[in-house]
């Protein structure tokens, strides 16, 4: 038995959840970095920073929605992966990661393909003005060139982690996120391309991702390798990734169609603080980063250990898996809320320092972010869901919080309490979500135990 094998099989759960966890912790904060150093950059351009960051603002549901198809066939096969690898079936294990690579790729075309012939026409539908449409045109276009890269690097890094090789995932976005940060200056300033060396140095940072996660699956240190020796095409294992995969699928392209929302009522109810409201809204989902993906990185670490341990009939590590990862996310959620409860600005200075934004940030991030302080619950409960491969019920809870809750009440509230509204949306359909979350998880969580894991 593969060592890693070993670990998920009888090691110590809390240890075993922390040593995977951890790594993959550090890299969902490196990925936040990532992504909020173009930001940070940009937005402090003399003179045109507040316009641009404001166009940036508005290309960010194009960059969920490609994330959001590298998690449909990433961590929708990963989990199956890891079922089967409990199971000791290592060859449709691989099977399984075969076919997640042919449909990113496939879907990494498509995508490059839509959004170079129908770019401006999206923006406008997305809530881009005048003002800024230009600067988000000029990052859309070139960021369109890497969709591939970005499909790749975050779909097969999924597998990584599935199989215990979470310091390697880890190094997976540390290399990208050095070799951003390191171009972003130099092409944004020295060689002033403004939002488009944003975007150049992004997708030559995750095209040198995406190589160094091929060549890691394809060597032989991993328990499965990526290969095409005894490989059948088979729609049925399709349909299979998809059916799992379509959770997170759904949580991240609704994050893309909330902003698109937040982006239109910004539009109709901010006035002549439309460029403001904007750059704040673009904040906050920055932030919202900041916060949820170490968490999901957290659930990442526990995954394998649920999955495989579910596979291999092991219930009271499932149970005790569940648990730690329950409580930490808990903790770790609740802790964050608290710090933007007292020092919102700590957050809002990094990216504006704008003495308008300054002013009404503050009590707008207090009511925004809330329901981020009971998100772990929702983290863990639905995570475990997909680790036990329940893709039904999570695509009830990941339709739940965006499409049935807070789209609708996003543009409902704001007729009564005008822009307000969109902000008081975000927080009432968080809490909601999360205390149907617990009693559906309460209701089923044992009853799914009891079945076969197969």
């Amino acid at each position: 038995m593969n060592n890693k094998e070993q670990l998920l099989r009888e090691g110590k759960i809390k240890s075993v959840i922390f040593r995977l966890a951890i790594p993959l912790v550090i890299s969902q904060l490196i990925n936040v970095m990532y992504n909020i150093v173009d930001r940070i950059y940009i937005g402090n351009i003399p003179i045109i920073g507040e316009d641009a960051l404001a166009g940036l603002g508005i290309t960010f549901p194009v960059l969920m929605i490609v994330s959001a198809f590298a998690a449909l066939f990433g961590m929708g096969g990963a989990p199956l992966a890891s079922i089967k690898l409990g199971q000791g079936k290592k060859n449709e294990a691989k099977n399984i990661m075969v076919h997640s690579l042919i449909m990113l790729l496939l879907i990494g075309v498509i995508l490059t393909l839509i959004l170079i012939i129908f770019n401006e026409g999206i923006l406008i539908l997305f809530g881009a003005k005048k003002e800024i449409i230009g600067y988000a045109r000029s990052y859309m276009l070139i960021y369109a060139l890497g969709t591939t890269s970005v499909m790749l690097t975050l779909g097969l890094n999924s597998y990584i982690s599935a199989q215990g090789f979470s310091k390697t995932a880890m190094m997976t976005v540390l290399i990208g996120a050095i070799i951003n940060i390191i171009l972003d200056p130099i092409f944004i300033y020295l060689l002033d391309m403004g939002v488009s060396g944003a975007a150049l140095a992004t997708i030559i940072s995750q095209t040198i991702s995406a190589i160094y996660v091929l060549k890691f699956l394809t060597s032989n240190k991993p328990i499965f390798k990526l290969s095409f020796t005894k490989f059948n095409l088979n729609y049925k294992t399709i349909l299979s990734i998809a059916a799992l995969g379509i959770s997170p699928f759904i949580m991240q392209s609704t994050e893309s169609l909330v902003q698109i929302t937040f982006n239109i009522q910004v539009k109709n109810y901010g006035g002549n603080d439309y460029v403001i409201y904007i750059n704040i809204i673009t904040i906050m989902l920055l932030v919202m980063q900041i916060i949820m993906l170490p968490l999901m990185g957290l659930a990442q670490g526990a995954t394998p250990v649920i999955s495989y341990n579910y596979g291999a009939g092991k219930i009271e590590r499932v149970k005790e898996a569940f648990k730690i990862l329950l409580i930490t996310s808990l903790i770790y959620s609740f802790a964050f809320y608290l710090i933007i409860f007292i020092a919102p600005n700590l957050f809002i200075r990094i990216f504006n320092s704008n003495p308008n934004v300054l002013q009404i940030a503050p009590n707008i991030f207090r009511i925004f972010f809330i329901g981020i302080s009971i998100m772990g619950i929702q983290i863990a409960c639905q995570n475990t869901f997909m680790a036990l491969k329940q893709p039904v019920i999570s695509l009830f809870l990941a339709l739940l919080r965006k499409i049935v809750l807070l789209i609708p009440l996003t543009l409902i509230l704001p007729k009564y309490f005008g822009i307000n509204g969109v902000f008081y949306a975000e927080a009432i359909a968080d809490i909601v979500a999360v205390i149907i979350t617990a009693i559906v998880f309460a209701l089923s969580f044992n009853k799914i135990l009891l079945r076969k894991s197969y």
